[in-house]
C-alpha cells in the first residue's frame, strides 16, 4: 500500500497545539503562518507519497553495498536526493544567511515526519546534515560557516557525526582517535570511528564528517574530546573540491533494518593523517557534539511516529481487505473483513492512539523551540527552551518505544501475513528497532531525564509542567462532556502519579542512585505517556469547539474518539508504572549476580 501523508492531523496540531500564529509574530517568522505551513505541507506530501515512498521497499531488498571503498545507494536514490535538494528540502528549517528558507521547526518537523514514513533510510541522511548543520551555526568559526554551511544546507554536500569507536559506545570517555596540532592551523586526525549513518555514499560530492577526538596533551575523559570538520574532499579557497582527504570507508554493516542507510566503518588517518579543523575551542567537543545530538534526537523520536504512522496505514488497509471469519456479534452472516472483529479494533485503535498522540507531544515541543530561539522577550525564550529540554528525552524516548509496540501490532493485524516479508509489514517492525538504540538508547534518554532534567532543579521544572497539565484538567472538568470528565480523571491521576515520581527521583538521586536508576525508564515513560495525553486532552477541548460551530465534524469527533481510547488505554498505565518506580526499585537488584 502507498502512503498518505496525514496532512489534516499535522495542520490540526501545527494551528491548534503549536499555536503557528503566534509563532508568526516572532521576528524571523512572519511569513509562517497557517496559510504557509499548509503550502509546505502538501507540496511535501506530493514529494514523499509519489518520489520516496515507491522506494522504501527497493531499499530493503536491495541495500546500499560497499566494493573497494566505494558505496553504491540503492537505484533510484541518488535521483531522489537530487530531487528533494532541488527542491530546497534539506534547508527547510535553517537560516536564510546560508541559503535555506528559515522556516519554524514546527513546520519542519512535520516535513521530516512525512519523509521518514515515506522511506527512513532515506531520511537519515539529510537528518545527520541537519546536526551538522546547527552545530557548525553554534560553535563554528566564521571561515567555517563560509566554507561548510551554504553547501550543506542546499543538500550538495552532506553531513556525518562520528562519535562512536569500536571500544566506545555511549562511554565517550573512551574515545582515543587523536588529532595532532599543525603549523598552518589544521589537524591531522587519526583513528577508527563505526556506525557512521550515511559515512559514505554516492549521492553527493562531498561528505563533512564532524569528528571527535583528542588533541595531543589533552585530558583524559570527556574533558579532553574536542570536535573537528573534517571533509571527504578538501575544499579550495574558491569553493571547488580539492584533493580526497585521507578518510576511508573500509566496510560497511549488513543490519536488521534501514538496510538503505549505509552505516559506515571510517578510517582515518591511515596515509598520513586525515586533514581537519577544529570547530569551537580544543575539549569543548563534548559540549559541541551535545548540539548536534539534540537536534538528532528530535528528529529520532519523529522518526518513531513516521514509522508508527506508515504501520498503521498498512494495517488498516489490510484489516479492511482481509476477510476471516464471522463476526462475534452475530452482525454479519457471512466471513467478514477482518476490521469488524473488536480485538483486530483494539489494535488499530492502540497504533491510531499512541501515533496521534506523540505527533501532538512532538509538534508542541517544536513550537517550544522556536519560541525559545527566536522570542522577543528573555524571560519567554529562558521558560521555552527549559520545557523543550525536558521534551526531547520524551520524544526520543517515548515515540521510539511506542513505534516498536506499533510496527509490533502491525504485524500482529496481518497474522500470519504480516511474517512474511513480501506483505512489508515485518520492514517497518525491523526498521523501528534501531530507534530505540542510536543517538542515546532509551536508558540514556532516562539518565538524561533524571538527572539533567530532574534531580539537577530539584523537579521544579517537572512540577512546573504538572501545573499546567492541571490547568487542562480543570478546562476539561469546565467543558462538561462525558469524554471531557472521563479524559479530564485520567489525566489527574496520571499527573498525581508523575509527581510522586518527581519527587521521588528528585529527593532519592543522590542518596540512593540505584534505587531511582533503576526505575528511570519507567519514569520516561510515564513521563511520556502524560505528555501524550495531555496535548491529547487539548486536542479534545479544541474539537468540541471545532464541532459546536461546524467545523470537520466527521474529523473532529473521531479525534474526540482517539483521545478517549488513549485515556482509558493507554494513558490508565500511569499508576502502575508510578507503584514499579517508588516501591519496586528493590527487586530489580535483589538478584545475586551470580544467580542470573
Amino acid at each position: 500500500m502507498s502512503y498518505v501523508a496525514p496532512v489534516k492531523d499535522m495542520l490540526f496540531n501545527i494551528q491548534h497545539l503549536a499555536n503557528i500564529e503566534q509563532i508568526a509574530q516572532l521576528p524571523g517568522f512572519e511569513d509562517a503562518g497557517l496559510d504557509t505551513a499548509q503550502a509546505v505541507l502538501e507540496e511535501s506530501a506530493k514529494f514523499t507519497e509519489g518520489v520516496l515512498s515507491p522506494l522504501n521497499w527497493e531499499g530493503d531488498k536491495n541495500p546500499s553495498s560497499w566494493k573497494d571503498g566505494v558505496v553504491t545507494s540503492t537505484p533510484g536514490f541518488k535521483e531522489a536526493f537530487k530531487q528533494f535538494t532541488d527542491g530546497g528540502w534539506q534547508g527547510l528549517q535553517h537560516p536564510t544567511d546560508f541559503g535555506g528558507q528559515g522556516l519554524p521547526k514546527t513546520i519542519g518537523a512535520a516535513c521530516g515526519e512525512m519523509v521518514n514514513s515515506a522511506n527512513m533510510s532515506f531520511a537519515l541522511c539529510p537528518l545527520l546534515s541537519d546536526g551538522a548543520i546547527e552545530a557548525l551555526l553554534t560553535a563554528g568559526s566564521d571561515e567555517l560557516k563560509a566554507t561548510y554551511l551554504e553547501n550543506l544546507v542546499s543538500g550538495k554536500w552532506t553531513g556525518t557525526m562520528n562519535l562512536t569507536e569500536p571500544q566506545a559506545g555511549s562511554d565517550l570517555a573512551a574515545v582515543r582517535s587523536r588529532a595532532e596540532p599543525q603549523a598552518d592551523g589544521s589537524y591531522k586526525v587519526f583513528g577508527t570511528k563505526i556506525y557512521i549513518t550515511w559515512g559514505e555514499h554516492d549521492m553527493a560530492e562531498n561528505i563533512v564528517h564532524l569528528v571527535l577526538a583528542r588533541v595531543t596533551g589533552a585530558p583524559e575523559g570527556v574533558k579532553g574530546i574536542s570536535l573537528f570538520v573534517v571533509p571527504k574532499f578538501m575544499v579550495n579557497p574558491d569553493g571547488s573540491l580539492g584533493a580526497r582527504n585521507d578518510v576511508h570507508c573500509v566496510s560497511i554493516e549488513h543490519k536488521m533494518g534501514i538496510k538503505a542507510s549505509p552505516t559506515a566503518v571510517l578510517q582515518y588517518g591511515d596515509h598520513g593523517g586525515a586533514i581537519g579543523y577544529l570547530v569551537g575551542q580544543e575539549n569543548r567537543g563534548l559540549e559541541y557534539m551535545f548540539i548536534m545530538m539534540n537536534a538528532a534526537r528530535y528528529g529520532v523520536g519523529v522518526q518513531g511516529i513516521a514509522i508508527a504512522e506508515r504501520a498503521y496505514q498498512k494495517a488498516v488497509q489490510f484489516s479492511k481487505d482481509r476477510v476471516q471469519s464471522r463476526p462475534v456479534d452475530g452482525s454479519m452472516p457471512a466471513a467478514a473483513p477482518i476490521i469488524h472483529h473488536p480485538d483486530v479494533r483494539r489494535m488499530l485503535m492502540t497504533m491510531r492512539a499512541y501515533t496521534e498522540g506523540c505527533r501532538a507531544l512532538a509538534s508542541t515541543a517544536a513550537s517550544a523551540y522556536d519560541a525559545a530561539h527566536h522570542h522577543t522577550d528573555p524571560e519567554a525564550r529562558k521558560q521555552n527552551q527549559a520545557f523543550y529540554e525536558f521534551m526531547v528525552p520524551l520524544v526520543k524516548g517515548y515515540s521510539t518505544e511506542m513505534s516498536l509496540e506499533v510496527t509490533s501490532l502491525g504485524v500482529q493485524v496481518h497474522g500470519g501475513m504480516g511474517f512474511i516479508e513480501e506483505t512489508g509489514a515485518a520492514q517497518y517492525y525491523r526498521d523501528a528497532k534501531i530507534l530505540t538504540i542510536y543517538e542515546g538508547t532509551t536508558a540514556i534518554q532516562a539518565n538524561d531525564l533524571v538527572g539533567r532534567k530532574t534531580s539537577r532543579d530539584g523537579g521544579q521544572i517537572a512540577k512546573a509542567i504538572a501545573a499546567q497539565v492541571e490547568a487542562t484538567e480543570a478546562e476539561l472538568m469546565a467543558s462538561g462532556s462525558t469524554h471531557a470528565l472521563a479524559v479530564a480523571s485520567r489525566l489527574k491521576s496520571a499527573r498525581l502519579a508523575f509527581v510522586d515520581v518527581v519527587e521521588f527521583v528528585a529527593g532519592n538521586t543522590k542518596a540512593n542512585p540505584n534505587a531511582v536508576f533503576a526505575g528511570s525508564v519507567p519514569y520516561l515513560m510515564l513521563a511520556g505517556n502524560l505528555m501524550a495525553g495531555w496535548q491529547l486532552g487539548r486536542s479534545l477541548l479544541v474539537a468540541q469547539q471545532e464541532i459546536a460551530q461546524g467545523h470537520d465534524v466527521q474529523f473532529m469527533e473521531a479525534k474526540i474518539t482517539t483521545t478517549r481510547f488513549y485515556a482509558d488505554h493507554i494513558l490508565s498505565k500511569a499508576s502502575g508504572l508510578r507503584d514499579s518506580i517508588v516501591e519496586g526499585a528493590e527487586s530489580v537488584t535483589a538478584l545475586p549476580l551470580d544467580a542470573f
